[in-house]
C-alpha cells in the first residue's frame, strides 16, 4: 500500500485535540487500523525473533522498547532500572541492535524490504512520509518510542540512514510542538465552563458497572511513581489544579475529554496498581484515570487503542483491572480512542462465511499469518470483524510473531 498524503485519514498531532468537540469522526481510530498496519508489526516481529537466534538480549530491548509484542512501548529510563544501566546506555544498545537488524534483513533478503518499501516508498516526500509516521504513532499509542519506530521502518524500507535519521527526526519535533500548543491552548480555557455535551457522552452506556455498592474513594495520590523521559508531556488541567504529565496524544485526548465533560466531578491519573499474571508472570499494570461522575458514580478507565484490544496481553490485564475496579465498587472502561468499544466489537454482526471459515481454521489448531492472509483474500475479512471474532469467541492473538489459537475452555456468553 503505496502512502499518498491527500488520502491519508489519520490527522497530525495538531488535530489529535481539536478546539472544539463537535467532530469526533476527526479523532476516531476506526478510520486508520487495518492489517496492513498490522503487517508491520508482523514484519519487525519476525525480524526479532531471528535476532533472538543470535542475540537474546537485543531481542527482549527491542521489542520492550518498540512494544513490538502488544503492550505500550518502554520509557529507556524503565529499560534502565530493568537491566541496571543507564538511560544512555540502553539508549547506545537499542541503537547498536537497531542497526544490526538493518543489516540483518537486507543480509538475507528478508520480506520487510517489499512490505515496508511499499508502504514508506522512496519516491514520497518528506511530508507525506512524516505524516503517515505520525497517524500510525497516534493508532498505535506508541508515542515514546515514535522517532526509533519510525527510524527503523524507514531503514528497513530502504531509505538512507541520513533519511531515516531526518525524517523521523521531524516526527519527534511535530509530537513536541504538538505537546506545547496542547498545554498553552489548555492555559487559555484555565476557568471555562465544562461541556455539556462531549465525547465522553456516548461512552457512559459502555461502562461495566458492579453489582450496587457503595465506591471507594478516589485514591489521593498517583499510584505510579514519577519517571522522567523525553517524550512525556504534560498540561495543566483545572479540574484537578495542577500540571498532569501523559505518555502519548490518545492518553492526552482522554485527559481532555475527562477536563472538559459536564459529567465529570473529578478524576486522578493513574490511580491504582493492578496486579496480574501473564503466563505464570506475575506482572503489574496502572490503569489511566479513575473518574467520580456528577452522579457520585466511580469508574475506572483504561486507554487501549481499538486495534490493540484483542491482544491476549491486554485482555488479560483488562480482565485483571475489571476486577479490581468491581472489587472496590467503581466501573470499568476500555476507552478505545473510536465510537466503537468493546460491547460494540462484541455485538458486531460478521458475514456467517467469514466467521464460519475462520472458525474452523481455528478449531484445526494455531493459525499463523500466512493462513490468516488467505482466509482475508478468500472472503474479504477486514480487521473490525477479525477483532469482533477475537472477542466474541476469546481466542488467544499473540502478536509478532502472530499465533492465533482457541481457548483452553469454551467462551463465557457475552450477552
Amino acid at each position: 500500500m503505496t502512502i499518498n498524503p491527500e488520502t491519508t485519514q489519520g490527522q497530525l498531532p495538531d488535530d489529535h485535540i481539536p478546539d472544539d468537540h463537535s467532530d469526533p469522526e476527526l479523532l476516531d481510530l476506526q478510520n486508520n487500523i487495518s492489517f496492513e498496519l498490522e503487517e508491520i508489526n508482523e514484519v519487525l516481529g519476525e525480524l526479532i525473533a531471528m535476532r533472538a537466534d543470535h542475540k537474546a538480549k537485543d531481542a527482549e530491548l527491542l521489542t520492550a522498547r518498540l512494544g513490538i509484542g502488544g503492550e505500550k512501548p518502554e520509557t529507556l529510563a524503565h529499560l534502565g532500572a530493568r537491566y541496571d544501566l543507564s538511560r544512555d546506555r540502553v539508549r547506545q544498545l537499542h541503537t547498536k541492535a537497531v542497526g544490526q537488524l538493518v543489516r540483518m534483513a537486507q543480509r538475507s533478503g528478508h520480506r520487510a524490504a517489499t512490505v515496508l518499501g511499499a508502504r514508506y516508498p522512496l519516491d514520497a516526500g518528506d511530508r507525506a512520509l512524516v505524516r503517515a509516521l505520525l497517524v500510525e504513532t497516534y493508532v498505535t499509542d506508541t508515542d515514546i518510542a515514535a522517532g526509533e519506530l519510525s527510524y527503523l521502518k524507514l531503514r528497513l524500507g530502504g531509505h538512507t540512514a541520513e533519511d531515516a535519521k531526518r525524517i523521523s527526526g521531524f516526527v519527534t519535533q511535530r509530537i513536541a510542538v504538538w505537546q506545547k500548543k496542547t498545554n498553552s491552548r489548555l492555559a487559555k480555557l484555565h476557568g471555562a465552563q465544562p461541556h455539556e455535551t462531549s465525547q465522553l457522552n456516548p461512552w457512559i452506556g459502555q461502562i461495566d458497572w458492579p453489582a450496587a455498592h457503595a465506591a471507594a474513594p478516589i485514591p489521593a495520590t498517583t499510584a505510579r511513581a514519577a519517571e522522567s523521559h523525553d517524550g512525556r508531556g504534560h498540561f495543566y488541567l483545572d479540574k484537578v489544579g495542577r500540571d498532569v504529565s501523559f505518555d502519548s496524544g490518545l492518553e492526552a485526548r482522554l485527559l481532555w475529554i475527562l477536563n472538559v465533560s459536564g459529567l465529570v466531578e473529578s478524576f486522578r491519573e493513574q490511580p491504582v496498581a493492578v496486579h496480574y499474571n501473564l503466563d505464570d508472570v506475575e506482572r503489574v499494570h496502572y490503569p489511566n484515570a479513575v473518574v467520580r461522575l456528577t452522579d457520585g458514580r466511580v469508574v475506572l478507565i483504561d486507554v487501549e487503542p481499538l486495534g490493540h484490544v484483542g491482544f491476549h496481553v491486554n485482555r488479560v490485564k483488562a480482565t485483571a483491572s475489571r476486577a479490581y475496579a468491581h472489587a472496590n465498587g467503581w466501573g470499568w472502561l476500555t476507552w478505545t480512542g473510536s465510537s466503537i468499544g468493546i460491547p460494540d466489537l462484541v455485538k458486531r454482526p460478521v458475514g456467517p462465511a467469514r466467521a464460519q471459515k475462520l472458525g474452523e481454521l481455528v478449531e484445526r489448531g494455531p493459525v499463523r499469518w500466512a493462513e490468516l492472509g488467505v482466509i482475508r483474500a478468500q472472503t474479504g475479512l477486514d480487521i473490525l470483524d477479525f477483532l469482533t471474532l477475537v472477542l466474541r469467541n476469546e481466542w488467544r492473538w499473540e502478536r509478532a510473531p502472530f499465533r492465533l489459537s482457541a481457548p483452553l475452555s469454551p467462551p463465557r456468553e457475552t450477552g
